[in-house]
């Protein structure tokens, strides 16, 4: 794999794809500001834009990685993610995505329905009760 083969770099299809396409706007937009171009700084921050939503439809389609070092089956940046479509633990990403993960759910402390009765706080121990 290199001189990092025991090392997770996190080079992924949705990582390159989305710094390519930023890369390409940031240029086209500096380009556009020597040249005083007002369309063209529009067009370059498109795809600034572009690239970050590319980026992230790609890391949910299961082509990008979960947050910390990949298993070294997985390191290749061409290799899926088996995980990635159902969510990745602690990834905003996912969060934004509406998916969680068992281990995000189970954090999640369960809530009763609105309007459901809460039981009644015990009074505090040697406290009498008025009525």
């Amino acid at each position: 794999m290199g001189a990092h083969a025991d090392h997770d770099m996190g080079h992924t299809v949705a990582g390159w794809t989305g710094t390519a396409v930023v890369t390409l706007g940031f240029a086209v937009a500096g380009a556009a500001f020597v040249a005083g171009s007002g369309p063209g700084l529009w067009a370059g921050a498109a795809l600034i834009l572009l690239g970050a939503v590319a980026a992230w439809a790609l890391h949910l389609a299961g082509r990008g990685k979960a947050t910390g070092p990949r298993p070294p089956e997985l390191r290749h940046w061409r290799t899926p993610d088996p995980a990635g479509r159902h969510g990745h633990p602690d990834c905003l990403g996912c969060r934004l995505a509406g998916r969680r993960t068992a281990r995000a759910a189970a954090r999640t402390p369960a809530r009763a329905p609105v309007g459901a009765a809460t039981p009644a706080a015990a009074p505090a121990p040697g406290a009498s009760a008025r009525v």
